[in-house]
């Protein structure tokens, strides 16, 4: 289809005299033809290529790591570090334990239970991603915080992850530790230890609006991560009877009651759990 459409040219005037200058008439022109692809288009800047091959470049990158990503797969140990039973309070106060773990050539920390002394909680869960090929074993060690002085070295246990841990099972067990007070003989701490193996997944490269303006330099695009979710809020502990925690006495006579406390409260009321704890400290 044929469009009329109109270009001004400027067209020279013939009739000059000398008390007048030479100037310039515009004629309308009519040209027949089909409109050019580029028509009243205008050009890409050199910053806007940039830009447009930044995000080409970012996509292709993406669609890469979505094919490798469903052949592999990603691994998870998650430890949680519970509660422990510690045989002594050294120091003059109540002692302030924390606990410091290894995995490989990663050192995670707990939170410092103030107060704790030999009875410290931390429940806390650490997310151990894509462990290295031959590490097997978890060393954890039990500091004493101290305000004047460096943290005490309490006590400490090297735990191997059971073979039974890979396939899919939770292990949730007390292990005896060590210190001062000689091999196993300083108290007890319960770890539970648990692995998943999932599809490894992409996490999808977004373009931001904006872009960051220098005087003197190009506008360059920034490109992040889309947020990370919350962690849903930590469900709190029940609340434990003062007739469950009698019945467990009784039926533990030669356990300290503030140990069979700590074990029920560890277990979050489970008493099948608790009895099953205390019976492995009875035997170790």
């Amino acid at each position: 289809m044929f469009l009329p459409f109109f270009i001004p040219i400027p067209i020279p005037l013939n009739m000059c005299s000398q008390r007048r200058s030479c100037g310039y008439q515009v004629q309308p022109v009519v040209m027949l033809g089909s409109l050019p692809n580029d028509f009243l288009r205008v050009a890409p800047t050199q910053a806007q290529s940039q830009e447009e091959a930044d995000r080409a470049a970012a996509m292709h990158l993406q669609q890469q790591m979505i094919a490798q990503s469903r052949h592999s797969a990603v691994g998870r140990l998650q430890v949680s570090i519970v509660s422990a039973v510690l045989n002594k309070n050294y120091g003059m106060t109540r002692m302030d334990p924390y606990v410091r773990m290894r995995i490989g050539h990663q050192v995670l920390e707990t939170q410092t239970d103030v107060n704790g002394a030999k009875n410290p909680r931390w429940n806390k869960t650490f997310q151990v991603y894509q462990l290295p090929k031959g590490v097997n074993t978890i060393h954890i060690e039990i500091f004493d915080e101290r305000t004047l002085t460096d943290d005490e070295l309490i006590a400490w246990v090297h735990l191997q992850i059971p073979e039974v841990v890979f396939q899919g099972e939770t292990i949730d067990e007390w292990y005896s530790l060590s210190g001062k007070l000689g091999e196993k003989q300083e108290g007890m701490i319960n770890v539970v230890i648990s692995y998943t193996t999932a599809p490894a997944t992409v996490t999808p490269v977004m373009m931001m609006p904006g872009m960051y303006q220098y005087p003197g330099y190009t506008s360059v695009p920034v490109y992040t991560l889309p947020p990370a979710q919350q962690p849903a809020s930590a469900v709190p502990p029940r609340q434990i009877s003062e007739e469950e925690r009698k019945q467990l006495e009784e039926m533990f006579p030669s356990v300290d009651a503030e140990v069979v406390k700590s074990v029920l409260e560890a277990s979050q009321g489970n008493k099948e759990v608790a009895i099953n704890s205390l019976l492995q400290m009875q035997e170790s």
